[in-house]
């Protein structure tokens, strides 16, 4: 099993809640949840029992509906079909796939009121209507996200973790890497670029010499798992959430990068996607990054849902799903970006591993557009925004990505003119090493995860 971030949240959940509260773990599909959970649930607790709901029987999800408010019975029953022994405050029951039996979620109420086990559940789509539908939500439920294996994850399993402090140390003194250093941090950066941070895919690239072909194969099973998914999906909606889905590399293959409805369905408005862009960002398929129209204190009170951009959860998936598989094989897609000649769709992949790696630190994502009636056309494009500093004391970090090594920042400089007293620092993203210009703190992309 790969180092995971989220494992240490989990000894944190067990030594602070003491049963008080179960602990969910939502990610999208394929991020690795019942590998870490189970891996927790065996070495930090006497006894274990799994119960993946995407398998179990009836008859054990009628358990929770009929035994609710006979828990000896339930315990007795759950003991029997499993062939596990509980022990009381010494062991845990693992809900895996908790969005196919709601009925067992509603009973983490009762369940931690007993006090007897400790709970983790893992689930994906677990907030979409089906999946809620006449079940009371327990408020004795601590949830946590889980996504793909974030760039020092990454780094980890390629036995490179003593890059990641060199790459902090720097980043905090404002100095560039040295050169060699940078290079090799580049090259690490474009691998989990193009593997993407999908632990299958990881595995398959490390396991096969680094082969991005393996990789690929991976990646493509994952999407396709995702397109069954959206075609199990009973709402009137399916069309359009795979119509969005679809056209994803496209929209972001764009200059500015915004879904325009009209694009997905003609005659479209935001009212009409609101179930489709919801469902692929619940999922955890999709980053979403919205408009904020004031970039002041509390984004998403300004915020401009008629104009949305819809990332990949995962830049990897992203690359095997723009490229047919024959053009990454026939035309070394991968070699190409590796080396930077890849100019026409390095800038979406560049943006959108910004946004993974952003999202992955816990920010919500937040851009921001100033159109000029006069010129017909947006004078300030800012990427993302970030937020710094408290109520009383708030201020905007704006970030702009530029995957190539020459480029303008007339764009950045218009908004920190205008909004000067608001900004704490506004940051370049780019391939180059770190420098500081006119108040700007350019980056590379691998020091994204300091942000």
């Amino acid at each position: 099993m790969f180092q995971r971030k989220i494992y240490q949240a989990l000894l944190k959940w067990k030594n602070e809640s003491r049963g008080g509260k179960a602990i969910l773990v939502e990610g999208a599909r394929r991020v690795g949840k019942t590998t870490v959970v189970t891996a927790f649930a065996t070495t930090e607790y006497k006894s274990q029992m799994i119960i993946d709901f995407s398998k179990a029987s009836d008859a054990v999800k009628e358990y929770f509906q009929i035994h609710i408010n006979n828990l000896d019975t339930l315990f007795m029953l759950l003991q029997a079909e499993y062939g596990v022994r509980l022990t009381e405050r010494q062991s845990v029951i693992v809900f895996d796939e908790i969005q196919f039996c709601p009925k067992a979620r509603e009973a983490i109420k009762h369940l931690v009121a007993d006090g007897r086990y400790d709970y983790i559940e893992t689930g994906s789509l677990i907030s979409i209507r089906d999946n809620v539908k006449d079940i009371l939500l327990p408020s004795e439920e601590h949830a946590i996200s889980m996504y793909p294996m974030d760039f020092e994850e990454f780094c980890n399993a390629m036995g490179n973790a003593p890059m990641l402090d060199y790459i902090r140390q720097c980043f905090e003194k404002r100095q560039p890497l040295e050169r060699s250093l940078h290079n090799k941090a580049m090259l690490l950066y474009k691998e989990y670029l193009l593997v993407g941070g999908m632990p299958q895919s990881v595995r398959a690239f490390i396991e096969n010499h680094y082969s991005f072909e393996e990789a690929d194969i991976e990646k493509r099973e994952i999407l396709q798992l995702y397109r069954n998914d959206i075609g199990k999906i009973e709402g009137l909606y399916r069309s359009k959430v795979l119509g969005i889905f679809d056209q994803i590399p496209g929209l972001l293959a764009k200059h500015e990068k915004r879904v325009v409805l009209n694009a997905v369905s003609k005659g479209s408005s935001a009212e009409q996607f609101q179930d489709a862009f919801f469902w692929l960002k619940d999922s955890m398929i999709t980053n979403e990054c919205v408009k904020c129209s004031d970039p002041n204190i509390g984004f998403s009170l300004t915020e401009d849902r008629s104009s949305v951009k819809c990332y990949m959860g995962d830049t990897g998936l992203l690359v095997s799903h723009a490229f047919d598989e024959n053009d990454l094989l026939e035309e070394e897609v991968y070699k190409l970006i590796l080396n930077d000649k890849l100019s026409l769709n390095e800038g979406m992949l560049y943006e959108n591993m910004v946004a993974q790696m952003l999202t992955a630190n816990g920010h919500r994502l937040f851009y921001y557009t100033e159109y000029n009636q006069e010129k017909h056309r947006n004078d300030i494009e800012i990427d993302f925004l970030l937020s710094a500093g408290g109520r009383a004391n708030h201020q905007v970090i704006p970030i702009e990505v530029k995957s190539g090594k020459n480029y303008q920042t007339k764009s950045l400089n218009r908004f920190q003119e205008k909004y000067k007293k608001r900004i704490a620092q506004a940051y370049i993203i780019h391939p180059r090493n770190l420098s500081e210009k006119e108040g700007i703190l350019c980056i590379p992309p691998y020091m994204v995860f300091c942000l």
